[in-house]
This record gives C-alpha cells, sequence and structure tokens, in this order.
C-alpha cells in the first residue's frame, strides 16, 4: 500500500510539473490585460510582458537540463547561455500562444478526455509503476486514472489543454509537405550510391611559383574599391589577460601514474582484473566486460598502446603506458602476426582534490590582489603570466581559454580603461582581464589591406595558369597516365564515397565530387575546378545503391524525413514571428538596479 501511495505521488508530481511549465508560460506569460504588471518585468514582447517568474522557470529547467547532461559543474561562461536560452524560450512561448489565438485553434473537453485515456504523456511512459516487463502498460495508466485524485485529473487537463492546440498548430505548419518515391529514392541513393575514381589535381600554390605572376598596384586599388566590405574591422577591445588553465598538471599525471601501479601491485598481488577493470577503469566500454578489448589489427590502438600490445610478453601486466587518454595497465591475452587479443584497465589523468583546491585558491588570490592592483602586478605576485590581446564581440577568443564570452560582454559593455575584471570561469580555464583600451569599427586601410589583396590576386593568377595547364595536356586527348606524364603529376586514387562523404584530396559535395557521379566507368572528365585546384578524374568503379533495401526502409525514411522537414518549417515559422516581432530585453538594466540596490549599505532603524 504504501509502495502504492509513492509511486502515485511520484506521478502527481510530474503531472504538477507539466501543468505548472504550461501555467507559468502562458496564463502568466499572456496577461495582456496588467494584472500582474506589479511583478518585476524583464522585457515584452509586442507589449506583453516577459516577467521574471516565467524566466526563472524557464532558466531553473535549462539549468538543471545542462547539469544532469555533465558531470562538471557548470562555469559562468555557460550559465550565460542559459540565462539567454531562457529568456528566448519564453518569447518563443509567448508568440506561439498569440499565434493560437490568431488562428483560433482551441481544445475541446472531449478530446481532452480522449487524449488523457489513450495518448498519455511521453514522460509516464518510461516510469517503472506503468510498465509490465520494461514495456509501458496501457492497462495499469488507465487503471491509475481511475483512481486518481481529482487534483490530479485538473492537472493532467491543464498539460493536455496546453499541448493538444500546440499540436495542432504544428499539424497545420506541417500541411503540404509530401514527400514522393522519387524524391526518397534520390535521397536514398545520394546517401548510399558510392563511387572510386583516379584523379590528377594540380595545386597551383606549389605548381606555380610567385615570380612567374605579376599583380600591380593598380589590380590591388581595384580590388580594395571594389570588396570594402572584406576589409571591414569591428570593434576591438585590447586587454590583459591571465588564464589559470583547468588542464592537468604535472603533479595530477604523476598521481594518476601512482594510481596506476597501485592497481597493478594488487593484482601481481592476486586481485582479480576484471573486478578492478569494471571498479577503477573509465573506458566505460571495456570496464563492463572486466577490461576485455577483444582481438584487434595492428595499426588500430594509438601508437603507444599499440607498440606495447604487440611486444609484451603474455599474460603479464604490463608497467602503466601513458596515451592521449590516461595510463593503461595492458594484459595480452593471445596474439598472432597480425592481431592482438588483450585486457586493459584505463586511469584517466585528471586534477587531483589538491591540485584543484590549490587552482581554487590561485584563482580567489588573483581576484582579491586584481582589486587594489593591476593586473601584470597581481599576476606577478602569483607567479603567473600577462599577456595583451586583442578580442572582438564576434570572436572573443583568448589563448588557454578559449572562447571568453562573459569577459567580453565585461570589457565592451562596462569596464572602462584601467579596470581589472572579476575572475571569470569557463570549461577551458578561470581567467581575468583588465582593459587596456577600445577601438570602434572601421575599415583597414589600403595598405594595411595590400598583403592579404596581393595574396589573393597572386592566387587568382596561379589557378588560371595551372587550368591553361591543364586544358593544354588534356587537348590530345588519351590516357590518364598520357595527361598526367605530360603534366609531370601524380596520378592518386580515392577510396569509395558517397554524394556527401568527404574524400581526402577531393573535398565535400563540390564540383568534382558531382563530377564523379557523372561519369561512366573508365571515363575521363574535362578540366574541373573545386577547392582552389585543377582536376581531371576517372571514374574507376559504380557502386549502385539496393533498391531492396530502400523500398525495406522506405517507411522509416519517410517518416525521419517528414519529421526534419516539419521541424524545420516550424523552426522557420519562428524564427519569423521573431523577425516581425518588437522583443525588448531589459535584463541587464534591471538585474543591474537590483544588484545596485542590494549593495547599498542599509540605513540604521534611528533614520528609517
Amino acid at each position: 500500500m504504501m509502495r502504492t501511495m509513492r509511486d502515485n505521488t511520484k506521478w502527481i508530481m510530474m503531472i504538477t510539473a507539466l501543468a505548472f511549465a504550461a501555467l507559468m508560460v502562458f496564463e502568466w506569460g499572456m496577461d495582456i490585460t496588467g494584472r500582474t504588471a506589479g511583478l518585476s518585468e524583464l522585457g515584452e514582447v509586442d507589449g506583453v510582458p516577459v516577467m521574471y517568474e516565467q524566466y526563472q522557470f524557464a532558466y531553473r529547467n535549462l539549468y538543471e537540463q545542462t547539469q544532469l547532461a555533465q558531470e562538471e559543474a557548470i562555469t559562468s561562461d555557460q550559465n550565460l547561455g542559459i540565462e539567454d536560452a531562457a529568456f528566448d524560450e519564453v518569447v518563443t512561448q509567448i508568440l506561439i500562444q498569440r499565434e493560437l489565438q490568431r488562428r483560433g485553434i482551441r481544445v475541446s473537453d472531449d478530446e481532452i478526455r480522449q487524449a488523457a485515456r489513450f495518448s498519455p504523456p511521453p514522460q509516464f511512459q518510461a516510469l517503472e509503476g506503468f510498465q509490465t516487463e520494461g514495456v509501458f502498460d496501457m492497462q495499469k495508466y488507465q487503471d491509475y486514472l481511475a483512481t486518481a485524485s481529482e487534483i490530479a485529473l485538473l492537472e493532467l487537463e491543464a498539460y493536455y489543454r496546453d499541448i493538444i492546440p500546440r499540436t495542432k498548430l504544428l499539424r497545420q505548419l506541417s500541411t503540404g509537405i509530401y514527400l514522393p518515391d522519387a524524391a526518397l529514392w534520390s535521397a536514398y541513393r545520394d546517401e548510399n550510391e558510392q563511387v572510386e575514381v583516379r584523379y590528377l589535381s594540380l595545386d597551383p600554390a606549389t605548381r606555380i611559383g610567385d615570380d612567374e605572376v605579376e599583380v600591380s598596384d593598380a589590380e590591388v586599388a581595384a580590388y580594395y574599391r571594389e570588396n570594402r566590405d572584406e576589409f571591414a574591422v569591428p570593434p576591438r577591445a585590447t586587454v590583459v589577460a591571465v588564464v589559470l588553465d583547468k588542464d592537468p598538471n604535472a603533479a595530477d599525471t604523476a598521481a594518476a601514474r601512482e594510481r596506476a601501479e597501485e592497481i597493478r601491485s594488487e593484482i601481481l598481488d592476486g586481485a582479480d582484473f576484471a573486478e578492478l577493470a569494471a571498479e577503477e577503469s573509465v573506458d566505460e566500454g571495456s570496464a563492463a566486460l572486466g577490461g576485455d578489448l577483444g582481438t584487434f589489427p595492428r595499426g588500430m590502438m594509438v601508437p603507444e598502446f599499440d607498440s606495447v600490445a604487440f611486444s609484451a610478453p603474455l599474460e603479464t601486466v604490463t608497467e602503466p603506458v601513458a596515451t592521449q587518454f590516461g595510463w593503461h595497465l595492458i594484459e595480452v591475452t593471445s596474439r598472432s602476426a597480425d592481431s592482438v587479443s588483450a585486457r586493459h584497465i584505463l586511469v584517466p589523468v585528471e586534477r587531483t582534490d589538491a591540485s584543484e583546491i590549490d587552482l581554487l585558491t590561485t584563482a580567489d588570490s588573483l581576484e582579491v590582489l586584481g582589486e587594489n592592483l593591476p593586473l601584470r602586478e597581481a599576476a606577478a605576485e602569483l607567479g603567473l603570466e600577462a599577456n595583451p590581446v586583442d578580442i572582438t564581440e564576434e570572436f572573443p577568443f583568448v589563448l588557454g581559454a578559449g572562447q571568453v564570452r562573459e569577459g567580453s560582454e565585461w570589457a565592451f559593455e562596462e569596464a572602462e580603461e584601467g579596470d581589472v575584471s572579476p575572475v571569470f570561469e569557463n570549461a577551458e580555464a578561470f581567467y581575468a582581464l583588465e582593459l587596456v583600451g577600445r577601438e570602434p569599427e572601421g575599415v583597414l586601410l589600403l595598405e594595411q589591406a595590400r598583403p592579404a589583396i596581393e595574396q589573393t590576386l597572386r592566387l587568382e593568377r596561379k589557378l588560371e595558369r595551372a587550368l591553361a595547364q591543364a586544358e593544354e595536356a588534356a587537348r590530345d586527348g588519351g590516357t590518364l597516365e598520357q595527361i598526367a606524364e605530360r603534366l609531370e603529376a601524380d596520378i592518386e586514387e580515392s577510396p569509395p564515397f558517397s554524394r556527401s562523404d568527404f574524400v581526402p584530396g577531393l573535398g565535400r559535395q563540390n564540383a568534382v565530387i558531382g563530377t564523379a557521379f557523372g561519369l561512366e566507368p573508365d571515363q575521363l572528365s574535362g578540366i574541373v575546378e573545386a577547392n582552389g585546384r585543377a582536376f581531371v578524374i576517372e571514374l574507376t568503379e559504380r557502386i549502385p545503391a539496393d533498391s531492396t533495401t530502400w523500398e525495406e526502409q522506405k517507411v522509416v525514411q519517410r517518416a525521419m524525413i517528414g519529421g526534419t522537414l516539419g521541424q524545420q518549417r516550424l523552426d522557420q515559422w519562428i524564427t519569423s514571428l521573431r523577425e516581425r516581432a518588437n522583443i525588448v530585453d531589459r535584463r541587464r538594466e534591471v538585474f543591474r538596479a537590483q544588484e545596485e540596490a542590494a549593495n547599498q549599505t542599509q540605513l540604521p532603524l534611528a533614520f528609517q
């Protein structure tokens, strides 16, 4: 009885969450009458307020989803992205709700009853309490409905009253998507038909010397005049940056090796290799199999692992072997000339608790020192490097820290020259900045742009020469070998590839790939330009797509492509709504005002 009550409580809470989400986004979000005007407004969509409560609810959901998807704590840089995504989600839901009203899309009581009985929320279908032998059991779900409390049924009704109109809207937007068999076959063929080619590739950059082409001052000036947009310079901030890399250090590497040696000692003392692999190895795939890697050919593993696997004594646990993945303990169980059967335990190289504390302590110290010292001096106190960096809003990159979005917003929107930032954090590092100066957007001067223009024009001239050479060599016809001999070029061969594959040496979805699929076996192409090179190709084999296999999977393919097209149409429709709407985001000013108010010194009671 108690088990049943606990399970029912879990289901009721899930329904409550679903219904509350709808209430937060739609009831509060569409308060056109202004009844909630007294609450904090973070923006508006065509006059409809974006309320703090809506935003906070969306933010909490996204934050929890992000944290569940990763082991590491969410960084401040990630948090900025979550905040923006939460605001966008509320805006989108307001726009959708308004469109539902405009189209007169509603839901009847009978539709809700039918959906509740026969279309349970997807989240319910994964609950163990509604399953029999791991499969969703409709009867158990309907038995629950028959005994559910009135509040649970009301909350389930709220869920369907929200979701059914939006399903109708999606159905309206997807109307007209029709996929004839010919279109499905074409898509399947493009993915599965393959060809192999031999080819000549002429690279103008290496084939023709710089001294063989000329670029005049007049040509440079003309290119500059006609392509000034290419030389636009975005707003730029010059900063001094101090970066504390999160990567493990030498002490962490040594600690991981020491742990690997301890595990090896346990095995040599009689501990079971498979049990320790299951407990200690971070290679989840093999750990579940006691570390077993099966049989693999020479060259399949990374070189450091491969060389030990093909040389270590059989049935002996090796000393720790370092690779890019960590430290491996390897036991070779059998070996032939070309293959090995082995098992391993992988110990990762990661920051130890002590190392993590040292890193956090250094970051805290840097922030404290930066409150009173220039950043270079603060860094020197801690033995850290400080380097000048130019960043733009479009590409805020700092070596060692990667994308520094939060630091960029500080540098462009908050800081004054000479200010030192707090310590920011992203996935790669902790970092602090000092603003040296800002430059507005502009255009490179001709002399500044000259080297790039000369390089562009020089490559164009070289390509023209290479194409002319190829045309001359192919003019008299002959085999690919004869053309190669005239050009003193090597013939290369491709592996089998489809229309959508990336092919080393040829590229992806370009003129040379398209030409290959238009040839007959043993047919030579004309001169093809792609990737800034000149090609001559010969089709050696065509591997047709299997029409029987296509027929067998056609129903699934139609559903998948139809779903993708429907989602694309929905995304385009939402984008169109957003572009036409007047969206105002006041989060920054509202939160800044709240922060300033919170930081004000509270007056003594006698003065209040």
